[in-house]
């Protein structure tokens, strides 16, 4: 399976952050060391995003505001990250890992970005840690090279995916779910295609019911041509900003469905990370390698 890491581009955060974007760099290390013992995982750097590719999704003035470093005090805040031109470097990358992991899916049915699961960016802002929506441009990627008529995004980030639901409203190509903490960030959920809330403390059982639903609103009717699938690890019962209560055994499991659903309908996965903010990193990694282990799998 295809692997497009973009850890390289590193963020120069002030001390006391509180993105764990070390979990990136621990997972790629974490995933190489099974590739060196006989798992069939490729790493391949991934191209930057270009102004053709971020302007199809978001709005001209806002990426001229983030490309200059020209974006407001308040910009800055609601985007959560110190403007820098690493910020530029590691979101363009992070976008393009995204667009070449959609590719890469279609032409080997699974592949994955290392990053990413950037769903709070809307066409015009950015928010919660997302400066440009990655799977909002690999989607819209995908259909302007002709690859893909519609495209399903499937997001089980324990927060409301509101930009990818803002940039599509009025779009059907284009499908939409969500399942997410119905009192969790953000305040203002912008109504996706299918949008679960689930309450706080929700367990296991609760939590897969609300994926099997999902699934099955997603993929009942069939005619996608791409699935792209945010596996967020901030569901976990251990994440400090997720405040649900889904084992890691029930995240795997999560994965288990979706990978299943989608090979029972011949549909091809690109998958992003999503989030992940357990103060103990490598509970966060595990869950991600995971899914990245279970996908190349094949099971």
């Amino acid at each position: 399976m295809r692997l497009f890491p973009s850890d390289r581009y590193q963020l120069p955060l002030p001390e006391g952050h509180r993105f764990p974007v070390e979990k990136y760099r621990a997972l790629r290390k974490r995933l190489e060391a099974e590739a060196a013992a006989g798992a069939a995982l490729e790493f391949i750097e991934p191209h930057a995003a270009t102004d053709e590719e971020i302007l199809r999704v978001h709005k001209r003035a806002y990426v001229g505001r983030v490309m200059a470093g020209t974006l407001t005090p308040a910009e800055v805040r609601r985007i959560g990250f110190p403007w820098s031109e690493q910020l530029v470097a590691r979101s363009l990358r992070s976008t393009g890992a995204a667009v070449d992991a959609a590719a890469a899916a279609l032409e080997d049915g699974i592949a994955a970005s290392l990053a990413g699961g950037t769903h709070h960016a809307g066409s015009d802002w950015g928010e919660g840690y997302c400066v440009f929506n990655d799977t909002a441009v690999a989607a819209r990627e995908m259909q302007a090279r002709g690859m893909v008529e519609r495209v399903v995004i499937l997001d089980l980030d324990v927060h409301q995916g509101n930009g990818t639901a803002e940039i599509f409203a009025a779009d059907p190509s284009v499908f939409t779910v969500s399942v997410h903490g119905a009192r969790n960030f953000p305040l203002r959920k912008h109504p996706g295609d299918l949008d679960i809330g689930l309450e706080d403390g929700a367990d296991d059982s609760t939590y897969l019911a609300a994926v099997d639903a999902a699934l099955d609103g997603a993929l009942g009717e069939g005619g996608a041509d791409l699935l792209l699938y945010i596996a967020g690890a901030d569901p976990y019962a251990g994440d400090r900003l997720g405040r649900l209560s889904v084992s890691r055994a029930g995240l795997l499991e999560r994965d288990r469905r979706v990978l299943a659903a989608a090979r029972s309908v011949g549909l091809p996965v690109g998958i992003v990370c999503g989030g992940g903010y357990c103060a103990d990193i490598g509970a966060i990694v595990e869950i991600h390698a995971g899914t990245m282990l279970l996908a190349a799998e094949g099971k």
